[in-house]
């Protein structure tokens, strides 16, 4: 399942499991990942987890800016449309840092190791 870790100083402080559906960030009380932060927006990004349809056990992972005032990021780039998260993105909203962990199973991890 993937895993959308907060870091501070890059020591996880806090993990959010994405199981298939959506999750809103901001700092609405409201929010799937509420960010308690004056520079985070009410609504500030929405994070879509959907089930690969040909990859048994593998998500794909898309964020979304909901015209947030100071933007989302991606590996500090600008995310201005829907975006794919890849495994060890930084995610950056506002001046908050996560990580993305795709958690691979099964036969993909171990043949992506075998090749290494």
């Amino acid at each position: 399942m993937p895993v959308l870790a907060q870091l501070v100083d890059d020591v996880v402080v806090n993990k959010f499991n994405l199981e298939p559906g959506q999750y809103k960030i901001g700092r609405h009380p409201e929010s799937d990942i509420q960010i308690n932060d004056i520079a985070v927006s009410g609504n500030h990004a929405l994070i879509d987890v959907e089930v690969n349809k040909y990859l048994d056990g593998v998500f794909d992972v898309f964020i979304s800016d909901l015209g947030s005032t100071n933007g989302t990021f991606i590996n500090d780039d600008p995310v201005s449309s829907r975006r794919r998260l890849n495994n060890n993105d930084i995610v950056r909203v506002a001046w908050n840092q996560f990580k993305f962990i795709e958690s691979l199973s099964g036969t993909l991890e171990k043949t992506a190791y075998t090749l290494e």
